[in-house]
């Protein structure tokens, strides 16, 4: 999905010294949209940032806002605000000069620097705190000032490099709201970058998930968690139970072959884009249900069902993380994550039963269907259709 808006990257590629860490990047973003750019460590994502605020050359491609290339314009020219994750705040300086520092090498009055830095050290709950020096702060609060600066002037792009990573969790959850809402009520378009799937959701109109300096996928925080394209995408959304499947494709059902560790299920193809053969299956842990199983039972052997995938296995232990037991449960070389309402004991022979909707099926990486794969013959197509009708 492409925006045609306000800030444009095209064909992107950037890096350090022989190292490239992003290669002919497009991306683009409407005015006054919120994206949040999430991956993890090494993925891209704060070169990308750096990029856009004139902190790393690009060896390629372009950058523009509102249709005027900016690639080579130094960073005080860009009409952006940058909120460092190192705080990068004037350690002479009170919390309430540093804030307002920006207003007033703009010249803005006294009263009005007052006014602004007021508003945000009580939004970013500072007050009280205006008179201190960054030393006298706690990590927490330095990066509330160095977001309360980047704030004051009213960035028409406000760029945020894990801006919340160093508060608690208390402060954080409001925090990471009221940015949201502020930067809706100014118009301001925000590029945040994070590995914190979670705040990327709260906070973002849209999601970029970078994968080794490419864009894996993007869309909305509904889109990629309900509709994730790749197993990398559904793994970073959540997704992070594993299970290697067989199955053939007729029409729109996956006729999922009965292995080891799984009941043989048809479900439906949802317009995925499946072959037959050999797949992959990510859910996440509070989609699934645990259910018991009776011991010795062959989970092969029973009936096919619909609507739903069964798994054998054995849990191995339980603990509770709060609103549900999470099960750590043992099937086959794998071992799953499973929420459940009450605990199941250490041992315990269980099936678990993953709701279609919730499974998330791909081709398994590397592999190649067979010629005789698009017909019911030989290939894991076809005997996973002629097993199921029998």
């Amino acid at each position: 999905m492409m925006h045609q808006g306000f800030l444009d990257i095209a064909g992107l590629s950037a890096g350090y010294g022989a190292t490239q860490v992003l290669g002919g990047l497009d991306l683009s973003i409407g005015e006054g949209e919120f994206v949040a750019l999430l991956g993890a460590s090494g993925c891209g994502k704060t070169t990308l940032l750096r990029a856009i605020a004139g902190f790393a050359t690009p060896s390629a491609g372009r950058i523009s806002v509102a249709g005027q290339d900016v690639t080579h314009r130094p960073p005080d020219k860009r009409g952006m605000a940058l909120v460092f994750q190192s705080y990068a705040l004037w350690p002479h300086m009170s919390v309430a000069r540093n804030i307002g520092y920006g207003l007033k090498l703009r010249g803005r009055s006294k009263a009005e620097i007052a006014r602004r830095v007021g508003e945000l050290e009580e939004l970013l709950g500072l007050t009280g705190l205006g008179d201190r020096k960054p030393a006298a702060l706690s990590g927490g609060q330095r990066q509330r000032v160095a977001l309360g600066r980047a704030l004051a002037v009213d960035p028409r792009i406000l760029l945020l490099d894990e801006p919340l990573s160093n508060l608690d969790a208390r402060i954080r959850l409001k925090v990471r709201h009221d940015i949201s809402a502020l930067q809706k009520r100014l118009g301001i378009t925000a590029v945040h970058v994070t590995h914190d799937r979670e705040e990327a959701m709260v906070m973002a109109d849209r999601i970029v998930i970078l994968d080794r300096g490419r864009i894996a996928q993007q869309g909305t925080p509904q889109a990629l968690y309900n509709r994730p394209e790749t197993s990398f995408v559904a793994a970073f959304m959540g997704a992070e139970n594993r299970i290697e499947l067989s199955a053939g494709i007729e029409g729109d059902t996956v006729a999922i072959l009965a292995g080891p560790h799984n009941a043989p299920a048809r479900l439906p193809r949802d317009g995925r884009p499946l072959s037959s053969g050999p797949l992959e299956a990510r859910f996440r842990a509070e989609a699934a249900r645990l259910l018991p199983a009776a011991e010795g039972e062959d989970v092969a052997t029973s009936d096919v069902t619909d609507e739903a995938l069964d798994l054998a296995g054995r849990v191995e232990t339980a603990s509770y993380p709060g609103g549900a037991w999470r099960h750590s449960v043992r099937i086959g070389d794998e071992t799953l994550l499973v929420d459940a309402p009450e605990p199941f004991a250490q041992g315990a022979a269980v099936r678990i039963r993953i709701p279609a909707p919730a499974l998330f099926l791909f081709d398994r990486p590397g592999e190649v269907p067979g010629p005789n794969e698009g017909s019911t013959g030989n290939g894991p197509r076809g005997r996973a259709l002629e097993a199921l009708k029998t």
